[in-house]
């Protein structure tokens, strides 16, 4: 697929792909870190992600799209523009000023959703987000993301999807 080999040759680019000692957000020590907060920040790449993404929902019925804060958010935003799909934001923690939600936006019972992500490792802040939905009425259809680090998140997820694995970056370098 000509975009996905794009995808890859342009996160390869902006290094994204990082090796060193890092911790990441699930709390695990890796020697790789893939930062598409970084590779979303240029238009082309961005526009990429979300055309494969959009591609690999087309089967999928579904009313909204969610996320957490921060990583998913332009995705997550640039998606909702593209499918023309209202989006909730969740917070990784509530506020405890102004009027205190968990959460920019609206689940209501019986609305189907999708849940963007930027990279999964074990599936941890994904599946906050799947939790927080349900907990509020709503059913999720999949889980989308843009690399799965293939650590444990894709068998704790049902029905995850993934335009890239780690590997498939790593095999380019």
């Amino acid at each position: 697929m000509v975009e996905k080999g794009y995808l890859i040759r342009r996160l390869l680019d902006v290094n994204a792909l990082k090796f060193g000692e890092f911790v990441l957000s699930s709390g695990k020590k890796s020697n790789v870190y893939v930062d598409i907060k970084l590779a979303c920040t240029y238009p082309d790449i961005l526009k990429t992600i979300v055309g494969l993404m959009v591609k690999s929902v087309k089967s999928l019925e579904f009313d909204k799209i969610a996320c957490i804060e921060l990583g998913g958010v332009p995705i997550a935003t640039a998606l909702s523009l593209e499918l023309n799909k209202p989006l909730v934001i969740f917070r990784k923690t509530r506020k405890e000023y102004g009027i205190k939600e968990d959460c920019i936006g609206s689940v209501n019972q019986g609305e189907t959703f999708i849940v963007v992500e930027d990279v999964v490792t074990t599936g941890k802040s994904a599946l906050s987000v799947v939790k927080r939905v349900e907990e509020k009425g709503g059913i999720v259809s999949a889980v989308l993301c843009v690399v799965d680090r293939e650590e444990g998140g894709g068998e704790r997820i049902r029905n995850l999807i993934s335009i890239l694995k780690l590997r498939e970056l790593i095999d380019n370098v």
